[in-house]
């Protein structure tokens, strides 16, 4: 019978490292994917990589931790109670994954082991308190702090950075002799190549740090039940988040990186670095980071800005006093011509986007009430299944 029940907690357990490989690869390599630098395979891979090295690394350290922190008994969790914790949490983030919004792994983890503890009134209300706190505090940063560099510094940065975007790849594989050599295409770039590697290599950044906090969420009510051992969990949830990486996170991908808005690699760069920042600040000081949020909120708060750049009377009656014709993000994006920036407020109307040339306010919507709603259904449905359930 407890053999029966281990099988059954890790194939739960694989089934919500799969939805964590659909729901944090479009956070982290969605602005990427976006931006036309990288492919949605290269994606994963990378993905599957820098979450193994996270959570191998520094991630045992919040497997030993998650299930005593909230807790104020370690007894709570057995190896009955790891599994119907555990299929909360997969059932909330495939049901984000389904709707091809990218849910918070932690808000849902943190959501299924509170409705545990509070079911058998074992839950720790301060350090609760704490990392809801931080869950408000860090998407509100991120927007406000995407939104001023969207609004005052962007244009300035893009010239800076000078990232013309070619049709084509921007690197190419030769593969003739003995080593493969990478080079950079020639209708692409160095400035562009530059580009193309920060984002890539923030989007790891986010990856590893996924990788140190999600990995607990995976496998951490088995480890704590004492049914595997830490690096045999480790690399079951590893390999758990790579098949979700490469299957389900397609569609994460496609709405972190076009559907919400249609990101030129400046904007990816602007929503990475601030998402990743705020990310390993949060981490650092201890508390499950819910960057799937914090990067949602970064690109609608860059897009706003973006959008609402404020423009003078003079700057008006320069144009057309009538409605200026769509202008595409790409087209806006496009720079090098040499021409000095205009100070704020100088613009001319026709070069500054709406808000719905920036990112869908439907798609946006409807990723910010997934966000909201996948973390209760794992939450109430743990609670009432541990507080009523007879056979718990």
């Amino acid at each position: 019978m407890v053999e029966l029940l281990l099988l059954v907690g890790v194939l739960v357990s694989v089934f919500v490292g799969y939805n964590i490989g659909g729901s944090t690869t479009g956070p982290a390599f969605g602005p990427a994917v976006g931006a036309g630098a990288v492919s949605k395979s290269t994606a994963a891979a990378l993905m599957t990589t820098f979450f193994f090295v996270g959570a191998w690394t520094i991630g045992r350290r919040v497997v030993d931790t998650l299930g005593s922190d909230l807790v104020t008994s370690a007894g709570v969790f057995t190896l009955e109670t790891s599994i119907g914790v555990l299929f909360f949490i997969g059932l909330a983030l495939f049901v984000g994954n389904v709707f091809g919004v990218p849910a918070s792994t932690s808000m849902t983890a943190v959501g299924a082991i509170a409705g545990l503890a509070v079911a058998n009134g074992a839950l720790d209300w301060e350090v609760m308190g704490g990392i809801v706190i931080w869950w408000v505090v860090a998407p509100v940063l991120g927007f406000w702090v995407s939104l001023i560099i969207g609004r005052y510094f962007y244009t300035r940065l893009d010239r800076l950075l000078a990232m013309d975007e070619s049709d084509g790849t921007v690197f190419e594989l030769d593969r003739e002799g003995t080593i493969p050599t990478v080079s950079v295409h020639d209708d692409a770039s160095s400035r562009e190549a530059i580009g193309v590697v920060s984002v890539v290599l923030i989007g790891c950044l986010m990856a590893f740090s996924s990788g140190t906090s999600n990995i607990a969420n995976a496998i951490a009510p088995l480890v704590g039940a004492g049914a595997l051992e830490m690096n045999p969990a480790i690399a079951v949830g590893g390999l758990a988040v790579g098949i979700g990486s490469f299957t389900i996170a397609r569609r994460t991908l496609e709405t972190m990186g076009s559907d919400i808005t249609d990101l030129p690699l400046t904007a990816a760069i602007v929503v990475a670095s601030v998402s990743a920042a705020l990310v390993v600040f949060l981490s650092f000081i201890g508390i499950p980071a819910s960057f799937v949020v914090i990067a949602t909120m970064s690109i609608v708060g860059l897009g706003w800005g973006r959008a609402t750049r404020p423009i003078s009377v003079s700057a008006a009656v320069r144009g057309e006093t009538d409605e200026t014709p769509p202008v595409s993000v790409h087209a806006l994006a496009a720079d090098g011509d040499g021409e000095p920036v205009p100070p704020i407020g100088e613009e001319d109307p026709a070069d500054i986007p709406t808000p719905g040339e920036l990112f869908d306010p439907a798609t946006t919507a409807r990723v910010v009430i997934m966000q909201n709603v996948v973390p209760l259904i794992s939450t109430i449905g743990a609670y009432l299944t541990f507080r009523f359930a007879p056979f718990f």
